[in-house]
């Protein structure tokens, strides 16, 4: 989450006047985070989630992440409910953009996660791939090893940045993807985007999970690439295999992982790192001017892609 688009109290109110959500007691933007302006707000019924969208979400998408978020809570899973105004539309404009106002999820974030949070996050994985077998709602991933290099290829145009010596190695790990992508893998819904700022804890208990706008079909071992990457790595400690462990006990709970999928899970590990490091290194390079939100280094992931290079988490 984060603050893009700055709204004032005038504004705001107006907006509200769709809604039967009472009368507005207060509101807050909500720094953490990169893509969408996020605002809490607590209103007369309580307290909810304002989002603004930014230029990455394409509008004609919502309609999927909305679906998708009350499909999983229609059977208990855990996330927010995106919430209709007085003429039962879910999205709405605020600022001539599209916004939503969606339920307030308790709970945080875990800044340290232990193999305890890993095994919860593993189940609560493989309950979302579980449910959405039956959605039918679809979506392509628009945020492809295709698109990862249309993003390189914005960053080759500036050199005015601190990161030059990322530059190569990225190239030839794009080559080296480009390559060994595997194509025929289980699929389905996936989250995509399952880091720690996205699922929450509260008494050291999973309490859901937040920030669908990445969701789409692709591969299940995809997703726990990504969350691989997210929950089993220490900046100072490098690669937590107790974490990864854990993860995946709780994942196979209720999912099989194949020998096909770990056989390719390197490549996925490392498709997972390149995608983060080449949209972090973007947002670092056209970091917008007055935006409320701080950039993500993308030093952390170069190191999590090095790893996956000379190591493999899946022992012999």
């Amino acid at each position: 989450m984060a603050v893009y688009t700055s709204v004032n109290q005038s504004e705001l109110e107006d907006f509200l006047e769709q809604y039967n959500l009472g009368k507005l007691i207060s509101y807050e933007g909500i720094i953490e985070g990169i893509e969408n302006t996020n605002y809490k707000i607590i209103m007369e019924e309580g307290g909810f989630i304002l989002t603004i969208f930014e230029k990455r979400v394409d509008p004609q998408d919502l309609p999927f992440f909305m679906n998708l978020q009350k499909y999983l809570s229609s059977h208990g899973f855990h996330c927010p409910i995106p919430v209709e105004n007085k003429d039962k539309n879910i999205v709405n404009s605020l600022c001539n953009k599209k916004a939503i106002i969606i339920s307030f999820l308790e709970g945080k974030k875990i800044d340290n996660p232990q193999s305890h949070h890993c095994l919860q996050v593993g189940k609560m994985v493989s309950n979302f791939h579980q449910i959405t077998k039956t959605f039918e709602n679809t979506r392509k991933n628009t945020l492809d090893i295709d698109k990862w290099k249309f993003i390189f290829s914005k960053c080759l145009e500036e050199t005015n940045h601190d990161f030059k010596d990322l530059i190569e190695p990225m190239k030839n790990e794009f080559l080296y993807l480009h390559q060994c992508w595997p194509k025929n893998l289980p699929r389905g819904t996936i989250h995509g985007d399952l880091f720690k700022d996205n699922i929450f804890f509260q008494n050291e208990k999973l309490s859901g999970l937040i920030d669908f706008y990445f969701s789409c079909n692709d591969f299940y071992a995809y997703e726990l690439a990504i969350t691989t990457n997210a929950w089993c790595f220490d900046i100072k400690k490098g690669f937590n295999r107790n974490n990864f462990e854990s993860l995946l006990d709780g994942y196979q709970k209720n999912s099989n992982i194949s020998s096909d999928e770990k056989k390719n899970f390197n490549i996925l590990l490392r498709g997972a790192a390149i995608r983060i490091l080449v949209t972090r290194l973007h947002d670092q390079i056209f970091h917008p001017d007055g935006a409320m939100v701080i950039p993500k280094d993308p030093l952390e992931y170069f190191t999590i892609l090095k790893w996956h290079q000379e190591n493999t988490v899946f022992n012999a």
